[in-house]
């Protein structure tokens, strides 16, 4: 048998142990890939040529955590075989021959795993195209292409990067002694100890943290969130590497709950396995803190911008006449007959925009009939003016907390002295400048032979999605500006905008899944690393007289504990994010927080679920 074909064999005989690393390198491929699919697709270069430099970002994202990953994960399963390397040079095995078969393992391990993720990419590549267009809401199709150039840039990055991990996982072996390969993860262990200070320090850490980031507002959260993010990850160390310790050996000297049922089984050594686990529960945090706050930002942000968009656009269509423009009547008659013509139903209404120097500034009026038939069709409060009366309407945007304005002041508009009795924060009109209204008496009065007036119409639709392939047309015949004119369509903006976040969800969201998904399996990893060390303390335990019963109970709480502890930090690190960011924009995000949140905690539970059931059965087979 050549050397080579004894590191093959050594993998399929190890096959369950290697299984978890292999799928979830293949995924981490597949993932890779699919970005790689997606970013040299030449259809969505029509849709946003930025989404491919967007796309290429996340690959390297996703090329540099999976790095991470596959290095943690390898680490921890060489450190599960120690035993079996001690019995292989205790054969005569060299330090060299143990290096070089370690090395040809990864090897292998890596080809076969990026082989399978090219090949998972293009089986269901179709598949993954067709998902990607419909839960997008892609107006652009995306055809089944045979992507020649994302083959070849997964196929080297991938096994590039395989074979410098298996350069640096042979260094995890050097300067093991025999009889430490021999004792593996048996050699006794100190007590665990944790320093009150540092437990206290890191409950400071986090309530500064967290205080301040609910404490400020509006742009103060931009200034305080590289303070606030590094003052968390230190007290998220310390509330693992010492906080959960000292907690667990506090509970350990109360005779209470240590002696009571099955606790003492379930605390003995607990404290031991959290500080094993203490940097991976750390980094597995951090990074699912990160994918967490970005998918709830991005979720929350693309909500936000819709919601603003359709708020501050009252209108389904909206023209805007300047001065001589000689295409008006042309432009108007275009919008009813597409609208006519596509059997949209509207209420059209017309009003004149009188624009009065002042200084260095422009003055806008509007008449008092023209602003009540606005806002007739708005269900908005009517004014009633006097002749030496008026009011002021003044953009509000929905984002932000609501401005106030003086409602009692004299003004004078020309050379009329007004009294100003109402300020009405509105959006009815176009532009983002003030507006005065006055009666229709005193609108005819004001106006000169040389003043400039603008006429703004207003298509009110009721179903204003509806208006999507007109508005669409008619951008496109319209144009939005012109020297003369402007003109927009809510319908074909709001579709715009969806379409180019779309994409940028999209991105988002796969690095999260990745992240995730990563991030389970590092737990799951560390769990393995110390699964024959379990088969025999519970096989010793059985045989003092605990039953299946509550041998399953003490595995369920304590897998629990040590799964759910990072991810409950998790969600709290991110329901703080995410606040924060209601704060920095005043913006209810409250729906798509728990969206967010409400899909990462079901996923952690399956995953749960599914990793308990796994890690009962071999331990309970093992008894």
């Amino acid at each position: 048998m050549t050397f080579r074909r004894f590191a093959f064999n050594n993998v399929m005989r190890n096959k369950r142990t290697y299984a978890a690393y292999f799928l979830s390198s293949t995924f981490s491929v597949l993932v890779f890939f699919v970005y790689a699919m997606f970013a040299f697709h030449p259809s969505l270069l029509e849709i946003n040529p930025n989404v491919a430099i967007g796309l290429h970002f996340a690959e390297a994202i996703i090329y540099v955590f999976s790095f991470i990953f596959v290095l943690i994960s390898m680490s921890a399963f060489l450190k599960s075989r120690k035993k079996e390397f001690g019995l292989m040079v205790m054969h005569g095995m060299t330090n060299m021959q143990l290096r070089k078969m370690v090395f040809l393992e990864n090897v292998i391990i890596g080809f076969f795993a990026t082989i399978s993720g090219i090949t998972l990419g293009l089986v269901f590549g179709k598949v993954i195209l067709l998902t990607a267009e419909k839960v997008l809401d892609l107006e652009q199709s995306l055809n089944f292409y045979i992507p020649i150039q994302a083959l070849l840039l997964t196929f080297i990055a991938f096994l590039l990067l395989f074979i410098i991990i298996s350069f640096s996982t042979v260094s995890i072996l050097k300067g093991n002694k025999l009889v430490d390969l021999i004792k593996g993860s048996e050699a006794p262990k100190k007590e665990p100890k944790a320093s009150v200070y540092l437990s206290v320090l890191s409950i400071i850490l986090l309530a500064a943290g967290y205080t301040t980031a609910l404490i400020v507002k509006n742009l103060q959260v931009i200034i305080a969130m590289i303070p606030v993010t590094i003052v968390v990850i230190i007290g998220t160390y310390f509330l693992f590497t010492q906080l959960s310790v000292y907690t667990i050996n506090l509970l350990k000297k109360s005779k209470n709950f240590f002696w009571k049922k099955t606790n003492l089984v379930l605390m003995s050594d607990l404290a031991y396995r959290m500080k094993d686990n203490a940097r991976t529960f750390f980094f597995v945090a951090i990074v699912s803190t990160v994918a967490f706050s970005a998918i709830g930002s991005l979720v929350g942000f693309r909500a936000m911008m819709t919601k603003e968009l359709v708020k501050e656009s009252p209108f389904a269509i909206e023209y805007e006449s300047y001065n001589n423009n000689k295409d008006e009547e042309a432009h108007l008659e275009l919008i009813r007959n597409e609208l006519k013509t596509n059997d949209i139903p509207f209420v059209e209404t017309k009003t004149a925009i009188m624009e009065i120097p002042k200084g260095d500034i422009t003055i806008y009026v509007v008449r008092e009939s023209d602003y009540n038939a606005l806002a007739k069709m708005k269900n908005e409060e009517q004014v009633k003016l006097a002749n030496n009366e008026t009011a002021l309407l003044y953009y509000h945007s929905s984002i932000g907390e609501l401005e106030t304005r003086d409602e009692q002041k004299e003004f004078t508009i020309g050379e009329k002295s007004l009294q100003q009795v109402r300020a009405i924060p509105t959006n009815l009109l176009p532009g983002f400048h003030d507006f005065y209204i006055v009666n229709d008496n005193l609108y005819q009065e004001l106006k000169k032979d040389d003043t400039e007036e603008s006429l703004y119409y207003a298509f009110s639709i009721d179903d204003w999605k509806e208006t999507i392939p007109v508005g669409k047309k008619l951008t496109e015949d319209l144009q939005r500006f012109g020297d003369s004119y402007m003109f927009t369509s809510l319908g074909n903006e709001w579709n715009e905008l969806n379409q180019g976040f779309g994409a940028v969800l999209f991105v988002g969201l796969f690095i999260g899944v990745i992240f995730f998904v990563a991030a389970g399996s590092f737990l799951y990893f560390r769990l393995y690393t110390d699964l024959d060390m379990e088969k025999a303390k519970f096989k010793a335990i059985n045989k003092m007289g605990i039953t299946s019963k509550e041998l399953t109970k003490v595995i369920t709480i304590q897998l629990a504990l040590l799964f759910f502890v990072p991810i409950v930090i998790v969600l709290i690190h991110g329901s703080v994010a995410l606040t924060a960011l209601q704060r920095m924009f005043n913006y209810n995000l409250m729906m798509e927080s728990t969206l967010v949140l409400g899909a990462f905690s079901i996923i952690q539970i399956v995953y749960f679920l599914l990793i308990r059931q796994n890690y009962i059965r071999k331990i309970k087979y093992n008894i």
